[in-house]
Order: C-alpha cells, then sequence, then structure tokens
C-alpha cells in the first residue's frame, strides 16, 4: 500500500513539562480538535485517553508516556471540500504524552530520543518549575526543537509576562511570544495572532469555532508592542528576513517561514498561549506544530555505527533507503503479550518481513504491526521511514536496540538510563504468588529500564529498585492488580553505594591443587578513584604476555563480580578505576575460572587499602509553599542535613531550592503538607551522590554486620 502522508507532512512531537501544567488536558483537546476523539476526556473526572492505566485515573498524573496518531490542516487555511483535498493538505502528527512526575523521567527520555519536536507546556500561575527544567535539558541533550505553550491563563494568579521571564531567566532568551492573551483570569477571553495581527476567539461549547476580528483600539498598542519583539527578534537570527524587514517587505507567510527557519536551527522557541481547559488557543498551538516543527526530512540524517566494520554510518530518512528503526520502549497488553514501540528512521518495515537486531545478532521475523491510540491499537501492514507504530509480540527485544536491514546493518546508540536510588524488599504471600511474582517482575523490568531486581544471595530476600517511592508503589499497585500476585513489602531502603579515597595495589592468587589438574590464578591490580559518576574503567596494562590475553576478559569478570559487594557493608562499589599490571600462569593448571577468582580477591584487598568511604545520593529538592511557613521548613530541612541553595519568590509563594541526603526525605510529602495545612508542595530528582557523614557511616555499617549475623 503507497505511503497516503508524505514524510515531509509528518511531525513526530512529545508533550512534556512539570507535573500538573496541562500536558494531558491539552492533548485531549488536540484529540478532540482532529477528530480522533468525539468527547474531551477530563483528567479531573478520570475519561482521558492517554492516561488510560487505572493509577492514571486514580491519581490525576501521567505514569506512562502514550502515542497516538492525528492529523491536521492549519486553522487559518481554507478547508477543502472533497476528502482527496483535505487529505492532501493534512498534516500526520505522531504524538506521545509524557509524565510530568520525576519518578517517570525515563519514559521523557526515551520518548524524546525519538521525537522530532517537542511541545513544552507551563503552568500559567507558576511558570518554570522544577520538573520544567529537567525537561527542558533532556530535550536540549537530544537537539530537539521545540515551542512552548502558556497554559492555564484562565486561572486565579495567571501572569503570561511572568511565566515568560521565568522561561527567559532558567531556559532561554531565544523564546518570544507569537500570540498575546486578551485579558488574564476570570477575564481570558481569547488570545491576539501576532503574525495576523487579528483577535481570534474560540466559541461554541467545545471552544471549536474559531472566529478572528480586528484588535479592538484599546488592545492595538499593546499587540504592536509584542509585535514588533517578535519581527526584531526574527531580523536578528535570519538574514533572509533580516532584508525583507528593514525594506518593510515582508507578508505573514514570510514571518511563519523564518520562525519555522530559525526554530530548526534551535535559534528561536515560538511561544504560544491558553487555556487548554477551557478550550482556548490549542487550534493555534496545533497550527504551530505543523508550522515550525520539523519534518523527519528537516533534521540530520540519523547516526550509527556498522556492526561488522565499527565505522560510522548513516542512514537517510527516505523510504528508498534500507530498513532501520529504534525500539524505544516495551509495554505488555494483557490480551496480545509484548508490544516493542518502534521509531522507523529509514525504509520500509512490513509485516512479514526478516531484519536483524543488530545489537544482539538475532534475526527476527515480524509478526503483526500495529499504530497505537493510547492502549488501542490499529492493525497495518507497514510503517514508512518516519513513523512511530509497534510490533506484536516479539519477546526478545529489549528497549535501545536497533531494527534493521539485515544486508545493510547499523547500530543506533542505545539510550542511558539512571539507575536506581530506592529499594524495596518483596515477598509473595503465598507459594503459588511466589512462582507469579518472578515472571510479573520480569515483565516490569523489561518494560521499564529504570525498574530493577536483585537478590540477596545471604538473607534470599527480592529487592526491587526504582527511582523514588511513587515509582516502587506504582509498581506494586500494578503486580496486584494486572498480574494478581498477592506480595507484603519492606521499608524503602536507600541505594547507598561505595568507592574508595586513595590509589592502592594489591595481589589476588589462586592456588588449588587436588591430584590431577589443578587451579592456578595470579594477578597484581591498581585501584585509583574516579571523578563522582564515571563508574567503573578496566585498563589492561599486561606486557610480555605475562599473563595470556585470553584470560583478560576473566579478570575483568571477576572484578566486575567482586565489585557488586563491597568490603564496609556490602554495598556495590563504583567510581574506580582498575588496572591489571602483573601476574603470572602456569601452562597447565590456569583456566579462566582461576583468573576470575583471582581477579576478584585482588580488588577486594585493594579496595580494602583504598581508605573506602560509603556515599549517598543527593536529591535536586524544588518546595513551593505560602510565604507564613518558609521559617518552619527552612528549619525542618536544616535538620534533614539539607543544603539549602536558593530561596526566590514564584508568583504568591516561596520556592526553596535545596540537596538533600535520599535518607532523610521518606515520607517527607506527609510532614510538609502537616507543617503547611496541606498547601506546600514538594518534587525530587536525583542529583549525584555524596559521601555519608563519618558518624552516620558508622551506624549503616554496624546495622548491616549486624544485619548478616544474624
Amino acid at each position: 500500500m503507497p505511503r497516503i502522508y508524505p514524510i515531509e507532512k509528518t511531525r513526530n512531537i512529545g508533550i512534556i513539562a512539570h507535573i500538573d501544567a496541562g500536558k494531558t488536558t491539552t492533548t485531549e483537546r488536540i484529540l478532540y480538535y482532529t477528530g480522533i476523539s468525539h468527547k474531551i476526556g477530563e483528567v479531573h473526572e478520570g475519561t482521558t485517553v492517554t492516561d488510560w492505566m487505572p493509577q492514571e485515573r486514580e491519581r490525576g498524573i501521567t505514569i506512562t508516556s502514550a502515542a497516538v496518531t492525528c492529523f491536521w490542516t492549519q486553522s487559518y487555511l481554507k478547508q477543502a471540500e472533497t476528502k482527496e483535498e483535505r487529505i492532501k493538505g493534512e498534516y500526520k502528527i505522531n504524538i506521545i504524552d509524557t509524565p510530568g512526575h520525576v519518578d517517570f523521567t525515563a519514559e521523557v527520555e526515551r520518548s524524546l530520543r525519538v521525537l522530532d519536536g517537542a511541545v513544552v507546556v507551563f503552568d500559567g500561575v507558576q511558570g518554570v518549575e522544577a520538573q520544567s527544567e529537567t525537561v527542558w535539558h533532556q530535550a536540549d541533550k537530544y537537539r530537539v526543537p521545540r515551542i512552548c505553550f502558556i497554559n492555564k491563563l484562565d486561572r486565579i494568579g495567571a501572569d503570561f509576562e511572568f511565566s515568560l521571564n521565568s522561561i527567559h531567566q532558567r531556559l532561554s532568551k531565544d523564546a518570544v511570544l507569537v500570540n498575546i492573551p486578551i485579558g488574564q483570569e476570570e477575564n481570558f477571553q481569547g488570545v491576539i495572532d501576532l503574525i495576523e495581527m487579528k483577535e481570534v476567539y474560540f466559541e461554541s461549547e467545545k471552544g471549536q469555532d474559531i472566529v478572528k476580528k480586528d484588535i479592538d483600539p484599546s488592545r492595538k498598542e499593546y499587540a504592536e508592542k509584542w509585535r514588533n519583539i517578535l519581527l526584531e527578534k526574527l531580523a536578528e537570527r535570519d538574514e533572509e528576513f533580516m532584508e525583507k524587514y528593514f525594506a518593510n517587505n515582508f507578508n505573514d507567510e514570510e514571518i511563519r517561514k523564518a520562525i519555522r527557519r530559525t526554530t530548526l536551527k534551535y535559534e528561536f522557541i515560538p511561544v504560544f498561549c491558553g487555556s487548554s481547559l477551557k478550550n482556548k488557543g490549542v487550534q493555534l498551538l496545533l497550527d504551530g506544530v505543523v508550522d515550525f516543527l520539523p519534518s523527519p526530512l528537516d533534521l540530520p540524517d540519523p547516526q550509527g555505527n556498522n556492526p561488522l566494520t565499527n565505522e560510522k554510518t548513516s542512514r537517510k530518512a527516505s523510504d528508498n533507503e534500507p530498513f532501520s528503526g529504534l525500539v524505544f520502549k516495551i509495554a505488555v497488553d494483557p490480551y496480545v503479550g509484548t508490544l516493542s514501540y518502534i521509531r522507523v528512521y529509514s525504509g520500509i518495515l512490513k509485516s512479514g518481513m526478516t531484519v536483524l537486531n543488530s545489537t544482539t545478532g538475532q534475526t527476527l521475523r515480524i509478526g503483526r504491526i500495529a499504530r497505537m491510540h493510547a492502549n488501542h491499537r490499529e492493525e497495518i501492514e507497514e510503517l514508512f521511514a518516519g513513523d512511530i507504530g509497534a510490533i506484536v509480540g516479539l519477546k526478545e527485544l529489549k528497549t535501545g536496540e536497533t531494527l534493521c536491514d539485515p544486508k545493510a546493518p547499523i547500530i543506533y546508540e542505545k539510550i542511558e538510563f539512571a539507575e536506581p536510588v530506592i529499594w524495596m524488599r518483596v515477598e509473595p504471600k503465598t507459594k503459588q504468588d511466589q512462582e507469579k511474582m518472578g515472571l510479573a517482575l520480569k515483565a516490569l523490568m523489561d518494560e521499564d529500564p529504570t525498574f530493577r531486581l536483585t537478590q540477596n544471595l545471604e538473607t534470599g530476600d527480592v529487592l526491587i529498585g526504582g527511582m523514588g517511592e511513587l515509582h516502587l508503589e506504582i509498581k506494586v499497585d500494578r503486580l496486584k492488580r494486572e498480574f494478581n500476585v498477592e506480595i507484603n513489602v519492606g521499608r524503602p531502603q536507600v541505594a547507598y553505594l561505595e568507592t574508595i579515597t586513595k590509589e592502592a595495589v594489591a595481589e589476588g592468587k589462586y592456588i588449588r591443587q587436588s591430584g590431577g589438574r589443578g587451579q592456578y590464578g595470579h594477578v597484581w591490580l591498581k585501584v585509583e578513584p574516579l571523578e563522582r559518576g564515571k563508574g567503573f574503567e578496566f585498563i589492561n596494562a599486561i606486557k610480555g604476555g605475562i599473563i595470556p590475553d585470553n584470560f583478560i576478559p576473566s579478570v575483568e569478570k571477576g572484578v566486575k563480580e567482586a565489585m557488586e559487594k563491597g568490603v564496609l557493608a556490602g554495598y556495590p562499589i563504583k567510581d574506580i578505576r582498575i588496572t591489571l599490571f602483573d601476574g603470572s600462569y602456569h601452562e597447565v593448571d590456569s583456566s579462566d575460572i582461576a583468573f576470575k577468582i583471582a581477579g576478584a580477591i585482588a580488588l577486594q584487598e585493594a579496595v580494602k587499602q583504598a581508605s573506602p568511604i560509603l556515599i549517598e545520593p543527593i536529591m535536586k529538592t524544588e518546595i513551593v509553599i505560602p510565604p507564613e511557613f518558609l521559617g518552619d521548613i527552612t528549619g525542618d530541612l536544616s535538620s534533614r542535613r539539607a543544603k539549602i541553595e536558593e530561596v526566590f519568590d514564584r508568583g504568591m509563594t516561596k520556592v526553596i531550592r535545596a540537596y538533600t541526603p535520599l535518607a532523610e526525605m521518606f515520607g517527607y510529602v506527609t510532614v510538609l503538607r502537616s507543617l503547611t495545612q496541606g498547601r506546600g508542595t514538594c518534587m525530587m530528582e536525583f542529583s549525584h551522590y555524596e559521601p555519608v557523614p563519618p558518624q552516620i557511616s558508622q551506624m549503616i555499617i554496624q546495622t548491616n554486620n549486624v544485619a548478616k549475623i544474624r
């Protein structure tokens, strides 16, 4: 079947924002105005399309990213009368609605990895909030062009100029308004389009009828001021437009083209405003998506490595190129099994074709392919270059793996995810639950790369790890509801790590003689501290074959396994460079297992001599409170070993930014609510690791050693 929508009329966008800024409400309006849904879903009623999980509807938050496809023709263009003409003018928009809570930031990370553009939504009362900055920097990391939407301008305390200034101060000076509100708070009526210089009203019950009027004389001067700012910024950034600007020889279409060119170069960020809940401004935002955000053709060719030659290679966004795509999300559907979400970068993925998983070297046959509408599927025969869809039923695939034409292999860069900062013990209630729990936890791990599972071999405890208390709470809830596994859970535990503070050298020798062939492995290792967050580095400095090359991987394997269990309290060892520089071997008795054990012995000995310390996760914390509670909250934070970085005003509230040890912050949201009469909010995200103070470190080590004895 031929492609219906040309690639230049395809947009792959994400809706990203701080929790409660209105992402899902905005997405619901987009689906309604594009005709995908015939009834507007509401977060507060639990009727949204993209927040379909029971846990999402109960809490009113997005937990998992949802992909939907819709179609749009710009509202300022005359609608064609025949279906063929309409399709010719339509754009296909693949939208991913992402979570705003920091515990689910991996969903944003993997979505931005495969998207071409983003809509960043801001609360018109609060402006830039903690997670707004996080998602913005994630978009910077993947070089994603974006447009902004200042939402909730109907709320009490709404101030679009304050919100715009907060974007300038905290995110980018390149954000420029392309429309401004008519009134604010309860007087918010519509917007002034600064390109066409018209007042735009959204009439009828659902705001679907757009009415344009000449600008009221009382607002003319104000609108001219903002239009001049828009035009001057464009003239600064775009030479082609600058000539027309100074000659005063340009029209609306040329303004749009200049905004598009500069947006694609990351030099201009169009800012729209409105109220999604009150159905005002979303259609103009949709116009901005198709006018200003890139198609797959507008971006640089995706780069990868050829696994056969290890040389850099690339693909063009074209149906005529060999097929390649990146699996960016795995979901388990109770009816059809595994769904592997894929972004096709080049070529065509067809049902029934054979592809190569170039990450693992495995050849796979594609069964069914689906276009996703949140939790609903529409079966299709093929996905074209630039499309986003899902492969049904391939259990072997993992997040971040590349699929490609076996004759033209390529591996795209994998998606890196953060390590868990919190662990929780889980145990099944019955023997029947025990059998089901292992399969259910594996399914949840396949879906979510930041969710981990480990077992304490000494105690037999099963531990689950994640990015925060809410993250693990949702997983436990899903175990009970989706997989019918009843479990008991322990208290959350901090993911402490061990590291070293100085260099040390140690010998590891493993010699066993028991009649016949023995075992012989002998190594010398040097350990050095690495910069915080660097993880692990292994250097082979063996010269002259004193240890044969074939035994070196075994030494590295032994070292890695030994790093899983530190010498102080049994926590993993991180941020360490290990150099294998000497040793010996026996022609008959040496073996892989002997060198693996020798490497582990040497590592443990070297770490003991290198002044090991415990390090703990430190959380970047933002607390928003009414001003009258400032003293109580800062006092409480000081008692929790917090380092307060800054305190500033945001509208009528005070914002405290601090770095807090995770160990001191369990259950903090409840404490904050009681200290602020339920009016305080708190956001925490992992920042970095820092040494644990000696006194507390000693208590942790003693507690762990007592637990081992028991």
